[in-house]
């Protein structure tokens, strides 16, 4: 910014629709926004230019930009800032909106469009961003008078941030940046939408369930996502509520953190690669209470299969989700942490308790399962085991500010068995879309929003190239993210389907030019390292660590290491297969012997 360029000041009513985008950001607490310009949205970045107070982070790749926001709300509970042009700069964004919507994370992601005049006319850089856009956002706007866009800006934020979280897009041609209007802030303006989300647990069905779960005898908390986004005093009260009843707890892949692993409580992930104890416990529970958690396919398997003899208390902020894939006895709309709460106190002021013979049976039958230790792999002392590298890479990093981001593939699945979360918000994953190349440029918006913390991006070798330019981006930002890729040379989750399902035919899935990555991190200007045998991990763990640059950490694996247990779609909980029976290969496939979909 050069000396005499003006600041839109706060006394200012009548701006630009560009300026009354920068003023809206800084009106909803917005510090950083991640973008990449282009013509039609230059005249926004031009009132960037002279306001100090936003902060842009300038991606490779609008991909790169819409996960960098999600990795920022992931980790913060704010919402994400999106800003791209028309055209392939608002359809390269589609990737990660979906990817919010899926995951329930909150972004604004403002679009460039063409002028008004010209829409319909296949301008250049032209492309009917809304239509695109409709199925996988939360909500669209295409701002057609500068006097609406004040309104639009400030409603996208309530309908982002409020409810089940998500993305907004909205479009803004061209003619309405440059044309002028009275700006309203947060508080005068009147939203169109009235959108008000039910917070608050009914109360009878909130009494019901308190009395169906004293109840029980063999509990279990069926915990997601929902818990992380209702904020850090959800986790706080399913920790205590988890503690009143004495059930185990389990949870989603996005819901890791919000009850800590060092608990006794704790069984571990669920579904197709969960703990043979959380799967199992599922499977036989008679009261399965669901906090903030959508019963996907990835947990439940076989629907008709799924806690066949349980009954089903299922709490979430969004009403559509209850009874949508599995049938709930008891639905209860409202916010996990005001639900928890009143749970709490009817179970509190009721003298509840369970029954404490029939739950340490339970106990007693869990621990058997747990007992089968079945995250178990057999060790190597050659070669590194994937597992074996992120359990060291945990004991490195565990007693320090440390947030973890994944790609997507085997080694997210090893990242979720073996890193071990004891708070929310320090899991950053790619949950409902499984989008590969996700976690590098996650990793540079979790480190923007926590500049002092230690930010790994846990990665595989495939993923990785997908977004690797980003890399660029950590090094220009000064941000020293840590990519720490366990090189199998394979799409590893790609070949183990092929193994386990497809008679081992391996159908180009095998990586056969891989960069150096150490060449790589070093042409980017960042530092790179690399590990063959088990003895020297630790050592370079360590280095990685105490480098204040962008790192990538090539992690030489095993290339035909397996991710198990696995549940085979369209098999039942307690029909897991375990790294011993998958030599018999014959034993996942059904008994006709047909593909599994």
């Amino acid at each position: 910014m050069t000396a005499h360029s003006p600041t839109i000041e706060a006394e200012t009513t009548t701006l630009s629709g560009a300026e009354m985008v920068v003023r809206a950001l800084i009106d909803q607490g917005v510090e950083v926004l991640f973008g990449y310009p282009g013509g039609a949205v230059l005249p926004i970045y031009d009132a960037l230019f002279a306001e100090p107070r936003l902060q842009h982070v300038l991606v490779r790749h609008e991909q790169g930009a819409t996960h960098a926001a999600e990795g920022y709300a992931r980790s913060t509970g704010k919402p994400g800032v999106v800003l791209v042009t028309s055209g392939p700069g608002a359809t390269n964004a589609v990737t990660g909106i979906v990817d919010a919507l899926m995951d329930s994370i909150p972004l604004i992601v403002i679009t460039g469009q063409v002028a008004t005049h010209l829409i319909g006319t296949d301008a250049f850089q032209e492309c009917d961003t809304i239509g695109i856009t409709r199925p996988c956002t939360k909500h669209n706007y295409l701002v057609k008078d500068v006097a609406d866009l004040p309104r639009i800006l400030h409603e996208a934020f309530h309908i982002a941030t409020s409810g089940r979280p998500g993305p907004v897009v909205i479009d803004i041609p061209k003619d309405v940046q440059f044309a002028k209007g009275a700006y309203q802030g947060p508080a005068e303006v009147k939203h169109v939408h009235n959108y008000a989300p039910r917070t608050k647990g009914d109360p009878g069905r909130i009494a019901e369930a308190a009395a169906m779960i004293a109840k029980a005898r063999r509990p279990i908390l069926y915990t997601g996502g929902g818990v992380i986004n209702a904020g850090p005093e959800a986790s706080r009260l399913l920790r205590e509520f988890a503690e009143l009843t004495g059930a185990p707890v389990t949870s989603t892949l996005m819901g890791l953190g919000a009850f800590p692993a060092a608990s006794p409580q704790w069984l571990g992930m669920l579904g197709m690669h969960g703990s043979f104890e959380a799967n199992n416990a599922m499977h036989d529970c008679d009261v399965m209470i669901a906090v903030g958690a959508r019963f996907d396919d990835r947990v439940t398997g076989r629907l008709d299969a799924f806690a066949p003899g349980s009954r089903k208390i299922h709490i979430d902020i969004d009403a559509s989700s209850i009874g949508k894939n599995v049938r709930a006895d008891i639905g209860i709309v409202g916010d996990a942490g005001s639900v928890l709460a009143d749970l709490i106190e009817i179970w509190k002021s009721k003298s509840y308790g369970l029954d404490q013979r029939a739950l340490a049976d339970w106990w007693k039958q869990i621990d058997i399962w747990r007992a089968r230790d079945s995250f178990r792999y057999a060790p190597d002392s050659k070669l590194i085991k994937p597992q074996y590298a992120v359990q060291r890479l945990y004991e490195a990093t565990k007693d320090r500010d440390t947030y973890i981001t994944t790609e997507v593939g085997q080694h997210q699945m090893w990242a979720a068995q073996f890193y071990r979360f004891e708070e929310p918000n320090r899991w950053m994953t790619s949950g409902g879309l499984g989008t590969m190349g996700y976690g590098l440029p996650a990793a540079v918006g979790v480190q923007m929003a926590h500049p002092g913390s230690l930010v790994i991006d846990i990665a595989g070798d495939a993923s990785v190239q997908m977004t690797m330019q980003e890399m660029s981006t950590a090094v220009q930002y000064g941000l020293p993210i840590k990519i720490f890729i366990l090189n199998n040379e394979w799409m590893g989750m790609v070949r183990q389907w092929q193994q386990l399902l497809h008679g081992e035919r391996y159908s180009h899935s095998y990586s056969s030019s891989l960069p150096d990555f150490v060449k790589l991190a070093e042409a980017y200007g960042g530092v790179g390292f690399r590990a063959e045998t088990p003895d020297e991990l630790d050592g370079l763990i360590a280095e990685m660590i105490a480098v204040d640059k962008p790192v990538i950490f090539d992690c030489r694996v095993t290339k035909e290491e397996n991710c198990f247990p696995m549940i085979p779609s369209g098999k039942a909980h307690n029909e897991m297969i375990m790294a011993e029976e998958a030599r018999d290969l014959g034993s996942i496939i059904d008994d006709a012997g047909k593909r599994l979909v």
